[in-house]
């Protein structure tokens, strides 16, 4: 079941945070880059990142999430993390459609991941995002960017 998290309730930043220590931990290791920003999250700096979430529930388990800030017509994808107790599930593609179809008014979809992540890259590609672009943020890591119209 997807629902609307409130991260303004600290109960729930840490609920969130609980899924997103374990998702990134497995990016960061996939990218051999451990410093991404998510990993020094905090109940406190989610509470703080004015975020739209949703979540994915399996018996009142908090198992994925998505957070997403929406500008005029265009949605850009903060994250998207599964807990790596439920990866191959299907988790991370039924958040990605809900947001897709229970948000009015977006024309566009936007977002980056690390360019090295490969599963994170498939993942986007095969749900009809186009690559626009990569940014290298230091020696080494860059991010890759995806837009996808709706």
């Amino acid at each position: 079941m997807i629902k609307k998290i409130d991260i303004t309730n600290p109960k729930f930043a840490e609920e969130v945070l609980n899924v997103q220590l374990p998702s990134y931990k497995v990016e960061a290791e996939i990218i051999d880059f451990y410093e991404i920003p998510p990993l020094k999250d905090t109940v406190e700096t989610l509470l703080q990142c004015s975020e739209t979430f949703f979540g994915y529930y399996i018996s009142e388990e908090l198992c994925g999430a998505i957070s997403i800030k929406v500008e005029k017509d265009v949605m850009d994808i903060h994250r998207l993390i599964v807990h790596p107790n439920y990866f191959k599930k299907g988790i991370a593609k039924m958040l990605l459609d809900f947001i897709e179809s229970h948000i009015e008014g977006i024309e566009t979809i936007i977002v980056s991941t690390g360019s090295k992540n490969t599963p994170a890259v498939n993942f986007y590609e095969k749900n009809g995002f186009s690559k626009i672009g990569e940014t290298r943020v230091n020696e080494r890591l860059s991010l890759t960017s995806f837009k996808k119209k709706i």
